[in-house]
């Protein structure tokens, strides 16, 4: 089954970022896009998550125009079906870890997960204040507060970029364990070209357009 499928995108702000884009992207299936700084990656995922519509183009989720349904629409699928992992972790600072997550809970009619946040090795932290933890920590949590929504897609820009390697990997085995088990997609937003191939599907953003790199 496709979740994500991308027909002609084309974007631009000042200049053109890239023009007709074309893929798909299915269920139990990862996508990675690597590519220099500017080059329109995270505005690609922007685009995908329904934060930003394409000057050219449609996006279809689950066999369905994107940005031809309605404001409300949108935002009860970027509530309850999508997950976006940014490069800042926009956690509330005044809340502890767990609170955070329980917001997500909450808003998502989910229940708190406890083997995600083991696994994320930041249960023994879930307590404490957020600007008490460290950056790497701060980011684990904002990756368990959008997994523990459940989201069909997870798209993610740079998830990893705090964090020293050996956490990394652990951070996007995690991930990719979610995706299968969940029936779920992640679309990644990277630098690290290694990381990328250990997608299902990895692109270069280049000369405006995406070519393949595995």
């Amino acid at each position: 089954m496709t979740h994500l499928a991308l027909n002609n995108v084309s974007h631009e702000f000042d200049y053109p970022l890239f023009k007709y884009i074309n893929f798909t992207l299915d269920k139990k299936q990862s996508l990675a896009i690597v590519g220099v700084s500017g080059c329109g990656k995270s505005t690609l995922l922007h685009i995908c998550s329904t934060l930003l519509k394409p000057k050219n183009g449609e996006v279809f989720y689950n066999g369905k125009s994107l940005y031809e349904q309605s404001s409300k629409e949108l935002l009860e699928i970027r509530r309850l079906e999508f997950g976006i992992i940014f490069q800042s972790h926009y956690l509330f600072k005044g809340f502890s870890a767990k609170e955070n997550i329980d917001l997500a809970n909450i808003l998502s009619n989910t229940e708190f997960d406890k083997d995600l946040l083991e696994k994320l090795g930041v249960l023994h932290v879930i307590n404490q204040n957020i600007g008490s933890l460290s950056g790497g920590q701060q980011q684990r949590i904002s990756i368990a507060r959008v997994l523990s929504k459940k989201p069909r897609i997870i798209f993610a820009d740079e998830p990893t970029g705090n964090l020293d390697r050996k956490t990394a990997d652990e951070v996007m085995e995690v991930l990719f364990e979610y995706v299968k088990q969940n029936d779920a997609s992640l679309m990644l937003v990277t630098h690290d070209r290694n990381l990328a191939k250990q997608c299902n599907k990895a692109y270069e953003l280049r000369d405006l357009s995406l070519q393949s790199i595995i």
